[in-house]
């Protein structure tokens, strides 16, 4: 390895000046790459996923890339680790694949087609689904707004294969190879707030699901309906983001009994994992 970095430093030093300043010129003047790759890696205090703790109210290390082209097809990864509520039958890792197509439909305005499949490397068979979704966005001065859609057809990673939390205790089927749907709404505003580096987040979004367990002892709509929602601001330094935000569902605990212990810190039947909390995270971009 050090020889092949000799030699590359050898031959740099070799191309003339004058070359090099033809070429940044060249640079300059050449049209944007058809292709682009961004990504980001975060840790955070807590990963929510619609509002519901998927690493039992602890830190998450989170990181993702995406590789786009001109012409607005664009295909991506993310991963984060998961605990407790979300151990998916021991897996302890998300994995999503996406894929997606993202236009413009206005000099302010984009529309951004795609499908997210998620994966729980090493986890229960069956704890696998895709999610097709739509999001429309657009700016108005300092303001950005976004609507969402997310369905996810009837597949058995989103069924009720566990009608109660006991009953996922002690392994106990009540409805093997069950087939659910879910639908996600949401919407997001942001407003930078003019001479500083903040932006003024918020989010809402209602779930419909299967109102019980999938295969995994979880839900993507672990009570069948409920609102999420947070408030919250970014303060950007150059690629670096810090974010906190209060984040939020309507999931009381009365409402959730009947998914403990599962639903629960340390599936322990006690507390909440939906209740609200404040959430701190720091993203790197590249």
């Amino acid at each position: 390895m050090r020889s092949y970095l000799a030699v590359v430093a050898a031959v740099s030093a070799l191309v003339p000046a004058a070359a090099q300043a033809q070429a940044a010129a060249d640079d300059r003047t050449a049209p944007p790459a058809a292709v682009s790759v961004s990504g980001a890696a975060t840790v955070a205090s807590d990963y929510r996923f619609r509002g519901v703790s998927q690493t039992d109210r602890n830190m998450a290390v989170q990181g993702g890339i995406t590789i786009a082209h001109q012409s607005g097809v664009y295909v991506g990864t993310w991963a984060s680790n998961l605990a407790g509520w979300g151990t998916f039958g021991g897996a302890n890792m998300e994995l999503d694949l996406i894929a997606g197509y993202k236009a413009k439909l206005s000099d302010t305005g984009t529309v951004d087609v795609g499908l997210t499949w998620y994966m729980y490397p090493g986890g229960a068979a069956k704890t696998d689904f895709a999610e097709p979704y739509v999001k429309l966005s657009g700016t108005t001065g300092p303001a950005t707004l976004t609507a969402g859609a997310a369905y996810a057809p009837r597949q058995q990673a989103i069924g009720k294969w566990y009608a109660t939390g006991a009953d996922a205790a002690a392994a106990t089927y009540t409805g093997p190879g069950a087939n659910d749907d879910n639908l996600y709404l949401w919407g997001d505003g942001a407003v930078a707030v003019a001479g500083t580096p903040v932006t003024a987040k918020a989010h809402v979004g209602h779930s419909w699901g299967q109102d019980g367990l999938g295969p995994n002892a979880t839900a993507v709509a672990p009570t069948g309906a409920y609102w999420d929602w947070s408030l919250g601001a970014d303060v950007t330094f150059d690629k670096l983001t810090l974010n906190v935000s209060y984040v939020d569902t309507d999931i009381t605990r009365r409402a959730s009994r009947y998914l403990q212990p599962s639903f629960s810190k340390g599936q322990d039947g006690t507390g909440s994992i939906a209740g609200g909390t404040v959430v701190a995270s720091l993203t790197a971009a590249f």
